[in-house]
């Protein structure tokens, strides 16, 4: 357990990021989501549509340090892939 006041802060700050980070993760995992059910649906303009919303979100998760910057370029990179495969 903490004993100084400043391990004690540290704690509590700890604990309020704990809590944005899972926020933030949980809003990037239902935008990728619904991109899932959208490639699964076979609708390419719901596809995109829901890749265009999802894509911000990821970026500003890899920017706060929610994700690594190389995951969310990856994740980003694959669905786009797939998403233009409907298309085709």
């Amino acid at each position: 357990m903490a004993n100084t006041p400043s391990a004690k802060k540290a704690v509590r700050k700890i604990e309020t990021r704990t809590k944005v980070n899972t926020a933030r993760r949980s809003r990037v995992r239902t935008f990728l989501r619904k991109v899932e059910e959208a490639i699964a649906s076979g609708d390419q303009a719901a596809a995109a549509a829901a890749l265009k919303a999802a894509e911000p979100e990821l970026q500003r998760a890899a920017g706060k340090g929610v994700f690594h910057k190389n995951l969310a370029s990856r994740k980003i990179s694959r669905l786009a892939k797939r998403v233009k495969a409907l298309g085709a």
